[in-house]
């Protein structure tokens, strides 16, 4: 009896510290600002806020397409990333989302540009290369905040479709990780089987 008393206990001891191991199958995820691209995404909206503000006419439906589009990239990024420990279909699903959010906003500035006769600087061009250097090095919305009322309408698009094309490119990277990993790795669900198959195996052992 007492022996029989000594292995239930020590079955329960072993089922409560592999429990308490596999607990870890839900990573601490959802760190969105901590994201290179939400920052990128949120000086994108801060700038789109501004712009739509300052350069369109009150009532122009495009103010708030342009501003929708631009938040919805900033939070799809965040509910992709909070959605991660539990579900990286979604994140996948969300990030895209946020993606072509962003490009539907780039399509607006670049309208925005040819219709109004403005320039959109060419890869060459020596603004295009300093601004790129510029928004590669600042992810911080504080500094484009502070700038804007310094710059003109045309300068400020063209600051915003090089900052959506930096972001468009990191998505797009974030994307294909996401995916190779759900490929070697699975979802919640084979995480969840492997948890249990761990319990299982330590149990009969």
């Amino acid at each position: 009896m007492v022996e029989r008393a000594m292995i239930g206990k020590f079955a329960k001891t072993a089922t409560y510290k592999v429990m308490t191991q596999t607990k870890t199958f839900l990573p601490q995820k959802g760190n969105y600002k901590g994201l290179i691209v939400y920052q990128k995404a949120e000086c994108i909206y801060d700038i789109t806020y501004y712009f739509t503000h300052h350069f369109l006419s009150a009532g122009d439906r495009t103010i708030d397409q342009m501003v929708q589009a631009a938040r919805s990239g900033k939070q799809n990024i965040a509910e992709g990333s909070m959605a991660s420990s539990t579900s990286t279909e979604m994140e996948i699903k969300l990030t895209n989302v946020a993606k072509a959010s962003l490009q539907e906003l780039l399509v607006d500035y670049e309208d925005f540009l040819r219709v109004r006769g403005l320039e959109q600087w060419g890869e060459n061009d020596e603004r295009h290369i300093r601004t790129r250097k510029v928004c590669s090095d600042h992810n911080n919305s504080e500094y484009y905040r502070k700038i804007l009322p310094e710059r003109s309408a045309e300068t400020i698009a063209n600051v915003a479709i090089i900052l959506i094309k930096q972001n468009d490119y990191l998505l797009f990277r974030l994307i294909e990780r996401l995916k190779e990993d759900f490929l070697q790795n699975g979802g919640v669900r084979e995480e969840m089987t492997r948890a249990r198959l761990a319990i299982r195996n330590k149990q009969n052992f």
